[in-house]
């Protein structure tokens, strides 16, 4: 049987602002709007807000890497729109900057 990726979903408190935020981010619009699940289509991935009751409590299980040919041009337009910086990391041959959208979920930028 074969899996295909098609959306991750990342739980918020308002996921129209949030969804918003994504789409500018990435330069995309948003492709659906049902209220309390929102979706963005960044190609070749979908992102899916969807409203959740309770806060985010810790650090995300799961989170989001994108890549640029210039990180620190990147980096600098994510914090103008409102994400902020976690931690510059590196390993052998990759450098990366772990960051956070508005409502606190974290995403890596590399490059």
């Amino acid at each position: 049987m074969e899996l295909k990726q098609e959306m991750i979903t990342i739980d918020c408190a308002d996921p129209g602002t949030l969804a918003a935020w994504w789409a500018n981010a990435l330069g995309v619009e948003i492709a659906q709007d049902f209220g309390e699940f929102v979706m963005v289509a960044a190609q070749p991935l979908v992102l899916g807000f969807q409203r959740v009751p309770e806060d985010r409590a810790g650090k995300n299980r799961l989170h989001v890497d994108f890549s640029t040919p210039d990180r620190p041009a990147a980096v600098e337009r994510l914090v103008a729109l409102g994400a902020t910086v976690v931690a510059e990391r590196s390993a052998p041959g990759l450098n990366w900057t772990t960051m956070q959208d508005p409502a606190g979920n974290e995403f890596c930028v590399s490059g």
